[in-house]
């Protein structure tokens, strides 16, 4: 129903954009959101759009990274500049069935991509 792609490897403070695509208009016109996982830890989330395109964001990547939504494209995207190694892990696109308030915990999302790969090198 959604699904991620723009991973990849970049040095730290180099800059990354994830695209989430949903496949269907219903879908992208709900609150979404982007999760990351990493070894040993559970999903955490990193940014949420509803939508209004309101925002919030994790303390740690405020001010670094971006989310955003075409809606021409049902594509929502997450721009990330100024990464660090602590933002390498598996980043997740979630959307729920319906709403119009920003959700950020991972029990309020019903669908889920499969994931893509972020690794940030020294």
């Amino acid at each position: 129903q959604v699904a991620e792609s723009g991973g990849g490897l970049v040095q730290a403070g180099g800059s990354l954009r994830l695209t989430c695509t949903a496949s269907s208009r219903a879908i992208f016109s709900a609150p979404m959101g982007w999760f990351r996982a990493t070894p040993g830890m559970e999903r955490e989330f990193v940014a949420a759009i509803n939508p209004s395109d309101e925002t919030k964001y994790e303390s740690s990547v405020k001010g670094r990274f971006t989310v955003s939504r075409d809606n021409a494209k049902n594509t929502m995207y997450l721009q990330m500049n100024d990464l660090r190694l602590e933002d390498t892990g598996i980043y997740y696109c979630a959307a729920r069935r319906g709403g119009t308030l920003v959700y950020t915990g991972r029990s309020s999302f019903d669908y889920w991509g499969p994931g893509t790969q972020v690794t940030v090198s020294s």
